[in-house]
């Protein structure tokens, strides 16, 4: 389904900010306050957040990347979070992040023992309580982008 959005408006900010008054802006600062607030690592957050946009297809998500005090992850990054098993690019708090984040998506009843103990090696409770919400963040807003088709309407800042 694509939503209607007036002549010259943007998409997100139409459909977040005025469509549903009383849940988008909420949802909004929600969203912001998962790249405002982290405390998480840039490449744990980002190998995390671009595993749920692969997931999602969100093709907004897909293409944004995450900037820090002027760094960014480097473009081979997101080839790597697909790959996330194999590849020789990620620490353990890296690949766990991603393994999460594909787990949270796609079989959050089989996190099982095993998975908590090795989470639990390297990421502290309220890292994982962190890491959890900004998958839900994630999850939620890019799918709702993807299903609503505004991840096509949007265009990133400089683009």
């Amino acid at each position: 389904m694509d939503v209607d959005i007036p002549e010259g408006r943007n998409a997100i900010e139409y459909v977040w900010g005025e469509m549903v008054p009383g849940i988008g802006p909420a949802a909004a600062n929600f969203s912001l306050a998962v790249y405002a607030h982290t405390t998480l690592g840039l490449r744990e957050f980002e190998a995390a957040r671009l595993r749920i946009a692969q997931i999602n297809g969100c093709l907004f998500c897909l293409d944004w990347r995450t900037e820090r005090d002027g760094l960014k992850v480097e473009e081979e990054f997101a080839d790597a979070v697909a790959k996330w098993r194999t590849t020789d690019a990620f620490d353990e708090r890296t690949r766990l992040a991603a393994e999460y984040a594909e787990r949270y998506a796609l079989d959050h009843h089989g996190l099982d023992e095993e998975f908590w103990d090795r989470m639990t090696a390297y990421y502290g409770q309220a890292e994982i309580v962190e890491l959890t919400m900004s998958l839900g963040s994630w999850l939620a807003f890019g799918r709702l982008n993807r299903v609503l088709g505004l991840d096509a309407m949007c265009v990133l800042p400089g683009h």
